[in-house]
């Protein structure tokens, strides 16, 4: 619902890790030492080939992998994935991907996770609410996939100390939230949050804009007494379901045409590691780059002739 390099994102993408540095030394102390006339001891292991490849935000590029190949016919078959812009994200260094949310079962993370772990090779970590960690099964599973919980911690760790990309939705639940009625109306960002952890993590904001993940999944009706008796930001009724039932509708997407546009990165003329930063300034950088990414979808939609053929 976040293939960096695919690796997080290796397939992620998907999405928000940061790891403290490997230390490179090797002990010498405690080594054996052969006596004469003894056969020398059998050496002592240094490297254990079971161990995991895990790190320490729970990814498994071994698992990241198997997703790629998996989501792999989705991505190329079923939405036809298509970029415009993708040298525009860093081939190194950290930097915060910033994108438009949408679609009852958002589809947009993981076209955009893939996509960027397949076309640049690096792997995307992506942010998300804390519920799905929780989640037994699909907690782990999230975790191996490159998801991190979404915290500014976790973010400036990610994004300086490893310098890794990280994909985060501003518009949080209001996105996936919206009725087809409403669809590509970019709701508010939030208070900016994700500005400040730029500034902070002196890295650059890359904003992209998706189209096709609306209409993959369109939320016909929410129904808020539902969603307050399950605990759920929204409970969506959609198109999908009525075609497929109400189980398999929620995973089963309809073969909308996807097209992503990278925007210019922007950078803050501010230093980095500051204990404040100006909050009108933060919140004044968060709706520009909102806007810049309104103004994208517009555009793209007037150049869009068939929801299905793009």
């Amino acid at each position: 619902m976040p293939d960096p390099k695919l690796g997080s994102a290796e397939q992620v993408g998907p999405g928000i890790a940061e790891t403290a540095s490997v230390l490179d030394e090797v002990p010498t102390s405690g080594a054996l030492v052969h006596l004469p006339g003894m056969a020398p001891a059998s050496p002592t292991p240094t490297h254990d080939p079971r161990r995991s490849d895990v790190d320490e935000w729970g990814r498994s590029e071994h698992m990241r992998e198997l997703a790629r190949r998996l989501y792999g016919p989705i991505y190329r078959n079923l939405f036809r994935a298509e970029w415009s812009g993708l040298e525009k994200i860093p081939a190194e260094g950290g930097a915060l991907l910033v994108a438009n949310h949408a679609g009852a079962v958002p589809s947009d993370a993981p076209v955009i996770i893939h996509g960027i772990e397949e076309e640049l090779r690096r792997p995307v970590y992506g942010l998300a609410d804390s519920m799905f960690k929780g989640v037994p099964v699909v907690g782990t599973l999230w975790s191996r996939m490159g998801g991190v919980v979404a915290h500014p911690d976790n973010a400036y760790r990610l994004l300086k100390e490893q310098g890794q990309l990280v994909l985060v939705f501003p518009e949080g639940s209001k996105g996936p939230g919206k009725t087809y009625q409403e669809r590509y109306q970019l709701r508010r960002f939030g208070r900016g949050g994700f500005v400040e952890i730029a500034m902070r993590a002196g890295v650059p904001v890359v904003p992209i804009a998706v189209v096709g993940a609306e209409e993959s999944m369109p939320t016909l009706v929410n129904i808020p007494p539902l969603a307050k008796l399950f605990g759920s930001p929204y409970f969506p009724i959609t198109a999908n379901q009525l075609l497929f039932g109400p189980l398999l509708g929620l995973v089963t997407y309809l073969p909308a045409k996807f097209r992503l546009r990278v925007l210019d990165s922007v950078t803050f003329d501010v230093e980095a590691d500051q204990p404040r930063y100006s909050k009108s300034r933060i919140m004044e950088e968060a709706e520009t780059i909102r806007q810049q990414i309104q103004e994208a979808l517009h555009d793209m939609l007037r150049q869009r002739q068939s929801v299905w053929r793009g």
